[in-house]
């Protein structure tokens, strides 16, 4: 309390001025007038001066809002860029490899694995801003046929995988199907004078599978599809989901 009284000293004082005039008694007009000019003076003081504490508190949490805000959308974009690719935006690899660990736990689960055919003949003749294109309009023209729960990462230059959590190794195989379907009906708009396609290995795994299990053998089956002469689907000699 002591704190607040000398804040506002002249203001106490002119508080006991007044209560001195107010007891007086016979005190003429004039005197009770000017107590109540000066009173009415600082009164206003008190009230501009209120409302400049006003508005910069206004103006302090609106500010502190908006840098929150900033923070937030920092925190987001780089935790984004943490655990996605740069160019094709699905996960990087340590990220995809963390989601097929976890699903694994608490389900069985397909996977399916994918290089592009040729994508040096590629680079090499078109150049590499053109494969990167084809990449990119690759992986969306992929996650369409990719059902809400799969994930797509990237976990090499030109060799992509998709989880499918809870699938089935049939299930799966229909995913990879549409994936081989899609790419052959028509070139890619980046690359109209040829058809870009891919190789596809699928395993599964029952719950408790291992991550090194489940990706070795979808990588098994995407050597025998390249061996077989690329384009096409193969299944891990294993798999019986």
């Amino acid at each position: 309390m002591s704190g607040l009284a000398e804040l506002f000293t002249d203001e106490n004082a002119l508080l006991e001025r007044s209560r001195e005039i107010a007891a007086r008694a016979g005190s003429d007009a004039e005197t009770y007038r000017s107590a109540l000019l000066e009173l009415n003076g600082h009164y206003q003081r008190l009230m501009r001066e209120s409302w400049r504490v006003i508005s910069r508190s206004d103006r302090a949490e609106r500010e502190l809002t908006l840098l929150n805000e900033r923070l937030r959308e920092l925190a987001q974009r780089l935790e984004y860029e943490a655990s996605h690719d740069p160019l094709t935006g699905v996960y990087n690899r340590s990220a995809i490899i963390n989601r097929i660990s976890n699903a694994l736990l608490l389900d069985e689960a397909a996977l399916i694995l994918l290089d592009i055919d040729h994508f040096k003949v590629i680079n090499d003749t078109w150049g590499h801003p053109t494969g990167d294109a084809v990449i990119g309009e690759l992986i969306r023209r992929i996650e369409r046929s990719v059902p809400a729960s799969g994930s797509v990462g990237r976990v090499g230059g030109e060799e992509f995988t998709i989880l499918l959590p809870g699938a089935t190794l049939g299930q799966a195989g229909v995913v990879a199907g549409y994936i081989h379907a899609s790419l052959n009906m028509s070139p890619l708009s980046v690359l109209p004078e040829r058809l870009v396609t891919v190789s596809l290995g699928v395993s599964w795994g029952g719950q408790h599978s291992r991550f090194e299990q489940l990706y070795a053998e979808a990588d098994v089956a995407l050597y025998a599809a390249k061996h077989a002469g690329r384009n096409r689907v193969h299944y891990a000699s294993s798999a019986t989901g």
